[in-house]
């Protein structure tokens, strides 16, 4: 049997680790960049003046499949970043001896009119993903269907929000709100509300939280089906029965009845409406 030497053995010893080493880093390399290719996105910048800059305006947003992210700033136009990813298709490259030719573009719009901004996404099957920086005091009307979140933050304005497959949150924001999506949840957190404004939140599977001013002054109308609800202030409840209705127009006699909580914070004001099916609702002060 052959010895070796310490030395040798050494040597030997490194070769095979170095030899090993590289083996690995190459393909730790590999899984890197079929991780990359996969996950490649397209990005799209651009920019859209205001015909009037210094009074308030509106964006309008309509998607189907993405999510939207609208930040407030202290600037004078609207700014969007359009992100389309690219994924690996598991479709044939070739088909009846075609080569199926890869479409990697985007097809984003948008139009201005008196300070009412509209971005129009007119690949509706294309997931795109939407970041909006807006100036500071701008309305708005929002809604997306699938794979994609609803964010704001730092805005002053109406805000008109719909999601039906994911989550909706408000932050930093003033004025007033109505926010509804069926799968997701629903967070909102108020810097200060528009006094005389009704409000509507609700979520068929998610829980609602809303977070408001410690001065507001609202009457509150809640119900959750499956879940509990919760708050902080102090809420004077209405004590009446719940309301029951009757319906004889078919020829049937037909009784619902309605069990809503309902009450006043800080002697009442405009309906602050909270709904949801199956989820809690949390009613904060701050």
């Amino acid at each position: 049997m052959e010895m070796y030497s310490s030395k040798k053995y050494k040597r030997i010893i490194k070769n095979y680790v170095m030899k090993n080493i590289r083996v690995i880093t190459a393909l730790l390399f590999i899984v890197v960049a079929c991780i990359a290719n996969a996950q490649e996105t397209s990005t799209e910048l651009f920019s859209i003046p205001l015909s009037n800059p210094s009074s308030p305006g509106k964006l309008i947003v309509g998607q189907i499949s993405g999510s939207i992210n609208v930040i407030g700033y202290d600037g004078k136009e609207v700014v969007v970043k359009a992100s389309f990813g690219k994924k690996n298709s598991s479709k044939p490259k070739t088909k009846n001896g075609l080569t199926r030719i890869e479409n990697s573009s985007m097809a984003i719009s948008a139009k201005e009119n008196n300070n009412i901004v509209e971005i129009i996404n007119e690949q509706w099957n294309k997931k795109i993903d939407l970041e909006i920086k807006i100036p500071k005091n701008f309305s708005l009307k929002l809604s997306t269907i699938n794979n994609g979140n609803i964010s704001v933050t730092g805005v002053n304005g109406e805000m008109e929000i719909s999601n039906i497959n994911g989550h909706i949150t408000l932050e930093d924001v003033s004025g007033s709100a109505s926010a509804n999506t069926t799968n997701g949840k629903v967070k909102v957190s108020f810097n200060s509300i528009t006094s005389n404004a009704s409000m509507a939140f609700s979520s068929f599977n998610g829980d609602v939280e809303v977070t408001f001013p410690s001065s507001l002054k609202a009457n509150i109308k809640a119900k959750s089906d499956m879940g509990e609800i919760y708050t902080d202030f102090d809420i004077v409840l209405d004590t009446k029965g719940p309301v029951v209705k009757t319906n004889t127009s078919s020829g049937n006699y037909k009784v619902e009845i309605e069990q809503w909580v309902k009450g006043k914070i800080n002697g009442g004001g405009p309906e602050m409406l909270f709904k949801n099916f199956n989820g809690d609702i949390m009613i904060r002060s701050k």
